[in-house]
């Protein structure tokens, strides 16, 4: 038996049809980022990965419209795409192969949907995105549409009601994310038209826009671009707050994803004024250490748990056993 069908059976995902959509996603999601998908399957309870493989591609999906294509034909896609996930979130049923498996995850994670509704009102603002003059604006940007998107995983990692402090600690790692996103896919954007800087940071070190079209490496673009990076890692370093909310078998999997994003960092600042013509990536070494480490850590939780069951009997029912 595979890891994932065991995941798939754990989470009560038995329907063929729905599996086979479970299935899809995630090699889907596999191949957007291959390292925290990883992380996913390996560090997260068995019942919970394919929900938020789902929550995963539900978001991927929507941002893909949105990004993909010119304007009137994006903002025609999203338009039909919002209404029918709106319809299907409404009635509970849909026959599209992303909004089954949210439906499902939803059924079990009721606080899913609410986030999946936030995010369909708010995401329009990806579609209208003309750049940012200021940090405020950037700023805004978060609260409308990075944080409402990275809620839809969030929102699965804590049982129950939301924690007073936990949106807040989200935002602090989304900001780092998104930033460290936007630096290092300037190459990429930059070739679609699209500059993701505030212009009052390009202003500040006396970078122009030409210059980055042009991947000029002077003392003014390696400013501008580890200073960002400094932002970043800043807002990352400060992230792994979020880690005291959530029950300690999720832990390893966020600390998993905020490492990821920091080795992204490393070679991203040693990258330099090449992230104008490439996206850097950390090594496979460097990811393997972060995903071994933290697979190590939840087998000692895993015994932990063994022998506290040991000592005073059954823990059956308990709903986050890894």
């Amino acid at each position: 038996m595979s890891m994932w069908t065991t995941r798939l059976d754990a989470a009560g995902i038995h329907d063929s049809q729905l599996r086979d959509d479970f299935t899809r996603q995630r090699a889907l999601v596999a191949r957007y980022k291959r390292a925290a998908y990883t992380a996913v399957l390996l560090l997260l309870p068995r019942p919970l990965a394919p929900h938020l493989i789902a929550a995963i591609a539900f978001m991927h999906h929507t941002d893909n419209l949105l990004d993909h294509g010119p304007p009137a034909e994006r903002a025609a896609a999203y338009a039909a795409w919002e209404k029918e996930a709106t319809q299907a979130l409404a009635t509970g049923s849909s026959d599209h192969p992303v909004l089954r498996p949210l439906l499902h995850a939803g059924g079990r994670h009721p606080r899913l949907l609410g986030h999946a509704r936030d995010f369909l009102r708010t995401a329009v603002t990806d579609l209208e995105f003309t750049g940012f003059v200021t940090e405020s604006d950037y700023q805004r940007y978060l609260d409308r549409y990075s944080l409402p998107a990275f809620l839809l995983v969030a929102c699965l990692l804590v049982p129950g009601d939301e924690p007073d402090g936990y949106r807040a600690a989200c935002r602090t790692y989304i900001d780092g994310s998104q930033r460290l996103d936007f630096v290092n896919d300037l190459a990429e954007d930059l070739a679609d038209g699209r500059l993701t800087l505030p212009q009052d940071a390009l202003a500040r070190h006396g970078v122009t826009r030409d210059d980055l079209v042009r991947a000029q490496d002077t003392p003014a673009v390696r400013a501008l671009l580890g200073d960002l990076l400094r932002q970043a890692r800043a807002d990352l370093t400060a992230s792994h707050t979020v880690t005291g909310f959530l029950p300690p078998a999720n832990r390893p999997f966020v600390r998993a994803l905020i490492a990821l994003e920091e080795a992204t960092t490393d070679a991203a600042e040693a990258r330099g004024p090449g992230l104008l013509t490439a996206s850097a990536r950390p090594t496979v070494a460097a990811m393997l250490t972060i995903l071994t480490r933290e697979y190590r850590h939840l087998r000692r939780l895993r015994r932990l748990r063994r022998s506290s069951d040991d000592g005073r009997g059954s823990a059956e029912g308990r709903p986050y056993s890894p």
